[in-house]
């Protein structure tokens, strides 16, 4: 203990510990308990950023030492008092006699965190906290035996056991009237170890897998930024972090990975509301389009395998997926007369699929994250046939949706050999191309790609294809005239390009304020599962299912001038006749259901009878406060969400037999969230007919 006491007020082992004061000091009457109570002021080795953000350069511990030496004990316990309300740290030491042999020391060490919140900080708090438990856990051995020798420096090599003020003689088993001051610490494995903590280091030994159910802390520690996700400040990391959890807890299940999510918020300079935004855009127009499938599902056609003059060619000096574009050698003309500006944009899209994918690849070959592509255009050949207009729209179109869905993927662009027409088409499409993207362009007249500062900078000379002077063969094609036998008229594109992006199990609707939007499902035999997967794009709106013994009348667009839409997105469509009378002609099977924007809804409901049953999707009313005729903050803000009382979903539906349904028809849940294809799972619960969950 008189080792121990000098480590007050302060203790040069541990820098950080810059100050104590007594607040409560007690002993009993015969004193076998000494109790100290202090406060301390310690100097955290935390960013100045983040002490600046929460208002202070010191954080208050406040520290118990519990002496009892009739049992020969000593107990420490700490707890913060700084940010209380929002961490809660604790603490607690002990120092006993080890029972087998009294000339050893027994230590044990354990601690306690818990982050409530921490202005969206929590990772960077929890990570300096375990590198100050850990250090101090190393530091004190060394820091109680610096005393200790000190002590015997003095001339102090014993102190007197305690013993009752009115005993003359020892207790029986404490016969030892002295005891060595320096005594030899013993402390066993499960001792050695950093104690029971309620927190663990993150274990970093998984790959960059896509999150399920992890926490927005589980995998964000240096060793795992580092390898997967590059330089991040801490503000970067809690912005990312706190994005990902959002998804989590508004699309459970599967969620985008950490790369993907940071190329979003990378691209709107790590502004949440902006990357959130056009995220969300972006898997819903992900899993509309099926896009995760793409390169399973779809196989280009003969006419690009022969005549589009691009291909993937190994990588540049940095580990990026090197893509080599010879567009000055590509008939863009042809290739549109012949296959239309879906199956262009669908082959874009795949080879940004593809590049993706190396980019996962190429990080786990080279050890540390890469996250982008290098690609190379050679201009050779570039003349005004390029600038056919109706090729040029459909090249600006290929880039208004990458640069919307492929956002910072793009690592650098090197042009090669421009002629003279390239500041033309470079007018033309560089309005469309994002500052941050054009940052990365490279652009070379001529042979200056061979001279200083060229190819050999960005591109090892290995590697350099036979086009433009290397000595490696690229298997690219080489491009040339698409033969006019392979074009095809307006009608037959335009049905084609109507057909690729159909091609999609989902539907997209507009809900109106008066004007909902049904969908009609006709059940012959009982116990038939109907189930359903949505997601609200805009607005909020109230899911209803109704069951009717008749039929309603044909299906009518809605006609009101201002909700007429003339978009494959616009349908409205309405079934229940207005003169219907629930309860009468109609019935509410299901307890309706509000969804928010941005919700992903999926479920299933067994049916108990034949006949119609209605799906209904209807514009939600903010209900008006009950104790105040002021409108509540968030009712103004979601009303200004919803703009002209219009709403849009985006569905699917299907009616699966009971026959062909595996699992208990009393329970039915889809376990999916709205980035994944709909699918059916079986939970046992009791006697429910229906289930729908919500992802929020």
């Amino acid at each position: 203990l008189q080792a121990y006491e000098r480590r007050f007020p302060t203790c040069p082992l541990i820098p950080m510990f810059v100050d104590s004061d007594i607040i409560n000091e007690h002993k009993n009457e015969d004193g076998s308990i000494h109790v100290i109570e202090r406060r301390c002021k310690l100097d955290i080795d935390a960013p100045r950023l983040l002490k600046k953000i929460a208002g202070v350069d010191y954080v208050y511990f406040i520290q118990k030492n519990s002496l009892n030496r009739r049992e020969r004990t000593l107990h420490i316990e700490a707890r913060n008092e700084t940010f209380s309300s929002r961490v809660i740290i604790k603490e607690h030491c002990s120092y006993t006699v080890h029972p087998d042999n009294e000339d050893w020391t027994c230590f044990e060490q354990s601690a306690s965190l818990d982050i409530r919140s921490f202005f969206g900080f929590e990772s960077t708090v929890e990570k300096i906290a375990m590198k100050q438990y850990t250090s101090s856990i190393k530091k004190g051995k060394e820091i109680i035996e610096y005393y200790l020798k000190q002590l015997e420096r003095e001339g102090i090599t014993s102190v007197p056991r305690w013993t009752p003020p009115d005993a003359h003689k020892p207790k029986c088993g404490t016969s030892q009237p002295r005891r060595p001051a320096s005594l030899a610490i013993n402390i066993p494995d499960s001792a050695a170890k950093e104690g029971s903590s309620s927190k663990e280091i993150p274990n970093t030994s998984s790959g960059p897998s896509e999150t399920t159910a992890e926490t927005p802390d589980d995998k964000l520690d240096a060793d795992y930024i580092k390898r997967y996700l590059g330089d991040l400040t801490p503000i970067q990391e809690s912005c990312l972090i706190r994005l990902r959890q959002w998804l989590q807890e508004t699309h459970k299940g599967k969620i985008p990975k950490d790369e993907h999510i940071l190329r979003f918020l990378r691209a709107r300079d790590f502004n949440i509301d902006k990357a959130r935004e056009i995220l969300c855009q972006s898997l819903t127009w992900r899993k509309q389009h099926q896009v995760d499938y793409i390169l399973d599902t779809w196989n280009p056609p003969q006419v690009l395998q022969d005549y589009y003059a691009g291909g993937w060619h190994h990588h540049d000096k940095d580990g990026r997926p090197l893509y080599v574009l010879r567009l000055g050698q590509m008939d863009t003309k042809g290739l549109v007369r012949a296959l239309g500006e879906e199956a262009l944009l669908r082959y874009v899209l795949s080879i940004n699929e593809e590049g993706l994918r190396r980019c996962e690849e190429n990080t786990k070959v080279f050890g540390r994250p890469i996250s982008s592509w290098t690609c190379l255009v050679d201009l050779e050949g570039l003349n005004m046939r390029h600038l056919w207009r109706p090729g040029v729209k459909a090249l600006l179109r290929i880039i208004e949706v990458v640069e919307a869905n492929y956002p910072e993927t793009l690592g650098r662009l090197l042009i090669l050999r421009a002629p003279r027409v390239f500041p033309v088409l470079w007018t033309l499409v560089s309005p469309f191309i994002d500052d941050n993207t054009r940052k990365k362009f490279l652009i070379y007249a001529g042979n200056d790609y061979q001279g200083p500062g060229g190819l050999l900078d960005y591109i090892d000379k290995e590697i350099i294809p036979d086009f433009l002077g290397g000595e490696c063969m690229c298997e690219v094609p080489e491009g040339g005239l698409v033969p006019k036998s392979l074009y095809r008229t307006a009608e037959e594109l335009e049905n084609e390009d109507i057909k690729l992006w159909t091609e999609t199990i989902y539907q997209s609707a507009s809900v109106f304020k008066g004007a909902p939007h049904e969908v009609l499902i006709q059940i012959v035999d009982a116990s038939s599962v109907i189930t359903w997967d949505f997601d609200v794009c805009k607005g909020d709106i109230v899911f209803n299912i109704f069951h009717s013994k008749r039929a309603p009348q044909p299906p009518k667009k809605d006609s009101l001038g201002a909700h007429s839409i003339t978009s494959p997105g616009g349908n409205n469509v309405q079934l229940i006749d207005k003169v219907w009378q629930l309860g009468r002609d109609y019935s509410m099977v299901e307890s309706p259901l509000i969804c928010k924007e941005g919700e992903s809804v999926q479920g299933s409901h067994v049916t108990r009878w034949p006949g119609f049953y209605i799906l209904q999707w209807k514009f939600h009313n903010m209900p008006a406060c009950a104790t105040t005729n002021l409108p509540r903050v968030d009712d103004v803000l979601a009303s200004l969400q919803v703009s002209s009382h219009k709403c849009k979903v985006m569905y699917y539906t299907e009616v699966i037999g009971s026959e062909d349904f595996r699992g208990s028809m009393t329970s039915l849940e889809s376990s999916h969230s709205g980035f994944s294809q709909l699918s059916a799972a079986t939970t046992s619960s009791s006697q429910s007919h229906s289930s729908s969950m919500i992802s929020r």
